[in-house]
């Protein structure tokens, strides 16, 4: 197996959270914890960074990978994530980089904006898409309480109604009687690079076509990954990060 290569997505444009991929998060700029657990990953061979954003191109070169300067094309709201992996993939094959990519070769796309993820689970999905041969593997969490069985309608006049079928809450208003379902977390994206590159058969056209025909899921501990999306997010991640550290450091003398 062609070792994997990691590309860490990092646009610069946010609306929620302005410049969320090099703010501060946990005492450092919230790239550089994802960065570190690429680096931190044996199966990952080759590290990229894609971004618009010259601060975070700069953060990666200084962490001693490769920085891609992502088109303008590909950095705008309406950009898929995979258009911008095809992109970085294609830019690794070609000089100065040069890399060897196989059909089989697992890409992992890693955004910049998750400082947070259990340790480890880059390199679980990496052996579970190599030792299955998927197409792809996701991660996900449990949804919790917020689970799809508890969803409802509410009309304009506030009538409460089944978001689907016609008993509410199914039934169901024990928590433990819910049976389990799962969320993707943002934590990582792992794909052979034949599946990127829409080339299975028999993968269906449209937006998610890169995950290929055979999916696997690794299932985080809930709670596990902190992925920025909202102020709240950069507060319950930098709390984390910074209890880990103050943890790792021990009490003092």
């Amino acid at each position: 197996m062609t070792g994997a290569i990691a590309i860490i997505l990092a646009r610069a444009g946010s609306k929620g959270v302005p410049g969320k991929n090099v703010r501060d998060v946990g005492g450092r700029p919230c790239i550089a914890w994802t960065i570190d657990a690429a680096k931190a990953t044996p199966e990952i061979s080759t590290i990229a960074v894609s971004s618009d954003d010259s601060r975070a191109l700069a953060l990666a070169a200084g962490a001693g990978v490769i920085s891609l300067e992502r088109p303008a094309a590909l950095a705008s709201d309406t950009a898929r994530v995979d258009d911008a992996a095809r992109d970085a993939l294609a830019r690794l094959e070609r000089p100065p980089h040069a890399r060897e990519v196989t059909p089989t070769t697992p890409i992992v796309i890693l955004y910049a904006n998750c400082p947070v993820r259990p340790a480890g689970c880059i390199s679980a999905a990496v052996r579970l898409l190599v030792e299955t041969g998927a197409d792809s593997v996701q991660t996900y969490q449990p949804v919790g309480k917020h689970h799809p069985w508890w969803t409802a309608r509410l009309s304009e006049g506030g009538q409460v109604s089944p978001w689907e079928g016609d008993v509410l809450n199914h039934g169901v208003f024990r928590r433990q009687d819910l049976p389990p379902a799962f969320v993707p977390d943002g934590a990582l994206l792992a794909m052979t690079a034949r599946a990127l590159r829409l080339e299975v058969p028999g993968a269906t056209p449209g937006p998610h076509q890169f995950f290929g025909v055979h999916r696997r899921g690794i299932v985080n501990p809930e709670g596990s990954v902190v992925d920025i999306d909202s102020p709240l997010d950069v507060v319950v991640a930098d709390t984390m990060l910074t209890l880990c550290g103050l943890a790792a450091r021990g009490p003092n003398p």
